[in-house]
């Protein structure tokens, strides 16, 4: 269990205060009828409350202070634990009606990947997910998951029809730890310059440029955040704000490759620039063709590579794989964002070059819910 509320004391049974109030009312001798007489309550009043059908009022707790020598916290702590208790019960049995419900969630990703604890109890684990999600039962869970699907993009993508719940739960996770980046209000014109530096980041490792991408990104008031993608999701990034001035990107790895990397990273950040505040934006496998994913494509490839630069990269067609390596070193950028661009245009095969591409993979991080980026080989033909 990860989470430190995991360990939270919950009693299996309390008895009702009435109980508590008998023993001491036998201790002292003293009889209902003479402390309804003493409190001047009613004497249905106190049998009540020794009957457990009754609470225990603050002013009542002040009352037995008086008359019995107890304190009123004593009594009013009695009242409100069994209360508790009382509630947690009627929880519990609400709670063993929606067990399908856990159904609809990769729980033991979710809980090797750390976001949330694990439990051999059902019931725990439903606690664990209300958690994750701050909500207090599955009956709100429709309600909640419509702040995601009322976007544009899950009416479009039958990918998101298929995975809500696997798709919500990833983009959760984004923003728990997206709110943990502390960030001055957003400035549009520094984030600019921002990515000028992380244009040269591209030609760093992963576990170089992976720090160093949250930081310059935060200096800039934006909070970047990378979430291993959960099974069925198929999502490479998603963008939305926060708040007026905080705006946030989350990547994952769906492709597994640098140059598929560095787009969908400069695709997310054309949105922040070009776009709206209230868009929410999510890239998944899915050929998104609206205007907007047009633009923001277009910003992606012209920054990582000009257009004046890739026309004379082409002037004279297919560039040899020793040309790409070349013009990679001369402005500064990975030769495997070329090999992509080539690809995608279709100027090269896409069995072609992929050998000057970067593999990548999550490496775990012990005792934590954040996972970090490393190098891994690309098992691709090389030509």
């Amino acid at each position: 269990m990860s989470r430190a509320n995991a360990n939270r004391y919950a009693p299996d049974y309390v008895s009702p205060p009435g109980e508590t109030l008998s023993e001491v009312l036998d201790m002292v001798g003293m009889s209902q009828a003479e402390l309804a007489d003493r409190t001047g309550r009613a004497k249905k009043t106190i049998n009540e409350i020794v009957k457990g059908k009754a609470p225990i009022t603050p002013k009542i707790a002040l009352a037995f202070e008086n008359v019995l020598g107890i304190s009123a916290s004593f009594w009013n702590n009695r009242e409100s634990q069994f209360r508790e208790y009382f509630a947690r019960n009627k929880e519990e049995e609400s709670l063993k009606r929606c067990l399908t419900w856990l159904d609809l969630f990769p729980v033991r990703q979710m809980v090797k990947l750390g976001w949330i604890g694990g439990f051999k109890d059902k019931i725990q684990q439903i606690r664990e997910l209300l958690k994750f999600f701050q909500i207090s039962s599955p009956d709100q869970w429709e309600r909640y998951a419509e702040t995601y699907t009322d976007q544009v993009v899950f009416r479009k993508s039958e990918t998101f029809k298929n995975n809500i719940p696997a798709t919500i739960a990833w983009l959760r996770q984004g923003e728990i730890q997206a709110r943990t980046i502390l960030c001055p209000p957003y400035e549009s014109g520094k984030f600019r310059k921002t990515l000028v530096a992380m244009r040269s980041l591209t030609r760093e490792p992963p576990e170089r440029f992976h720090p160093q991408m949250i930081d310059l990104a935060a200096a800039a008031g934006l909070a970047l955040v990378f979430v291993p993608e959960l099974p069925g999701t198929k999502i490479s990034a998603a963008t939305r704000w926060l708040s007026p001035t905080k705006p946030m990107i989350q990547l994952s790895l769906l492709y597994k490759k640098n140059d598929q990397f560095w787009f969908s990273f400069f695709h997310e950040a054309a949105h922040i620039l070009l776009h709206g505040k209230r868009d929410f934006f999510i890239k998944n496998g899915d050929d998104q063709a609206g205007e907007k994913e047009v633009e923001a494509n277009s910003y992606a490839a012209n920054f990582l590579i000009p257009p004046a630069q890739f026309r004379a990269l082409i002037k004279y067609g297919r560039p040899s794989k020793d040309t790409v390596l070349q013009f990679a070193s001369a402005w500064g950028i990975a030769p495997g964002i070329i090999v992509g661009r080539l690809q995608r245009e279709r100027i090269i095969p896409w069995s072609h070059y992929n050998d000057l591409k970067v593999g990548l993979k999550w490496a775990s991080v012990p005792g934590g819910t954040e996972s970090r980026l490393q190098q891994a080989r690309c098992p691709t033909r090389l030509r």
